[in-house]
């Protein structure tokens, strides 16, 4: 081979590895300038799920009494259905007006319920010294007027429901007589029984009303009992403040007419009834429960709610109703809901004839919640 071809050769070798040393170069350039990966992020760990609220309540009668634990216990269902697995309930029937409260409100709290509501007056005082041990429970009483640091009290103004049960009964009575069926002296159920009374004298001044004692909130047997006492002493529509549907259930029996109380007893003797005054305890349970929830629930205090706010109402009026006394009811409804009445408005006096309520005075809480006397028309004395 000569020079010239051996130069040919090396110079063609020479320039075949420039071009791949090129070539090797640009691309590790371009390795280098592309972008590295993100690491993929971790997934984010699940916050704790919230324990739900245990709640529980003590009930005075049994659930299926028909009236007023039967109305505590929707109020339970609805808080229920509002908060869902937010909470979890929890009840017991049937708890005596004693020392047993106690026991069964302390075992509550014991068992880790952190709000628990007593639906019955007599539970006042053994839940105050509960309250005092176990200062991280919110406790809530009904129809009670005390409270503590951790302890209040809610109720219903169930006598503007009695009022306009005793509108229909003034309007329908024949004998100008009404019984009542009452459970325990304390100023909640005399007033309801006046506010009866003024309720049918708004339409019948005529009328008198008799009063039968039970001394106990739910005992169907004493109930029977008083309720055919009242219609054998003249008494043709019969009233109550006491849990079962025992008393309609009578007048029933009797040819009679008469009232629920507490919650729709229509089914239990639809001939006789004419309405039921009903208590809705759903909307405060719903507000005591968001309030313990939300973490704005405050003791040493209490509410009264009424139709206005949705707690009482009277439903299911008899068709045999004249229209004059359901469109009075209709009126009555829309005063109370926007204020302008009041079931107690003077003048109002005593049996005695004593002005209790000036014309046109308005009686305010404090008054309503110490009432200790019958209206002019209620016969017989008020149990000391």
């Amino acid at each position: 081979m000569t020079d010239l071809n051996k130069r040919s050769l090396m110079k063609v070798a020479a320039l075949t590895a420039l071009s791949a040393a090129v070539l090797i170069g640009c691309g590790k350039k371009e390795e280098a300038a592309a972008p590295a990966a993100a690491p993929a992020p971790a997934p984010a760990a699940e916050a704790p799920k919230a324990e739900p609220l245990k709640i529980a309540f003590a009930y005075v009668g049994p659930v299926g009494d028909g009236g007023w634990t039967f109305a505590h216990d929707n109020g339970r269902k609805a808080l229920e259905k509002e908060f869902g697995d937010k909470v979890v309930t929890s009840f017991v029937e049937s708890v005596p007006e004693s020392a047993d409260a106690e026991r069964v409100i302390r075992d509550m709290a014991s068992n880790g319920n952190k709000l628990i509501f007593g639906t019955t007056f007599g539970y006042m005082e053994p839940m105050l010294k509960v309250a005092a041990d176990f200062k991280d429970v919110k406790f809530e009483h009904a129809t009670g007027y005390k409270t503590a640091e951790n302890m209040r009290t809610y109720d219903s103004r169930t006598y503007e429901g009695a009022y306009m049960a005793g509108v229909i009964a003034g309007g329908m009575t024949k004998t100008n007589t009404l019984g009542v069926v009452a459970s325990i002296p304390i100023p909640e159920v005399i007033r309801n029984i006046n506010s009866f009374t003024l309720g049918a004298q708004s339409v019948n001044p005529k009328i008198k009303t008799k009063v039968v004692w039970v001394n106990g909130w739910f005992d169907p047997p004493k109930e029977t009992e008083a309720a055919t006492s009242l219609l054998n002493g003249g008494a043709d529509i019969l009233f109550q403040n006491t849990d079962s549907s025992a008393v309609l259930q009578t007048a029933e029996k009797a040819g009679k007419r008469a009232f629920g109380w507490d919650s729709d007893m229509t089914a239990y003797g639809p001939k006789a009834h004419l309405g039921s005054a009903i208590i809705n305890w759903g909307p405060y349970y719903i507000k005591a429960t968001k309030d313990a929830l939300e973490g704005t629930w405050t003791g040493s205090s209490g509410v009264w709610w009424g139709h206005k706010e949705g707690a009482i109402d009277l439903v299911s009026i008899a068709e045999d109703v004249p229209a004059e006394i359901k469109t009075k009811i209709d009126t009555i409804k829309a005063g109370l809901k926007d204020g302008s009445f009041h079931p107690w408005t003077g003048p109002i006096v005593d049996q005695a004839g004593k002005e209790v309520l000036a014309k046109d005075a308005k009686a305010d809480d404090a008054f309503l919640g110490g009432i200790k006397f019958y209206v002019k028309g209620v016969e017989g004395k008020v149990p000391q």
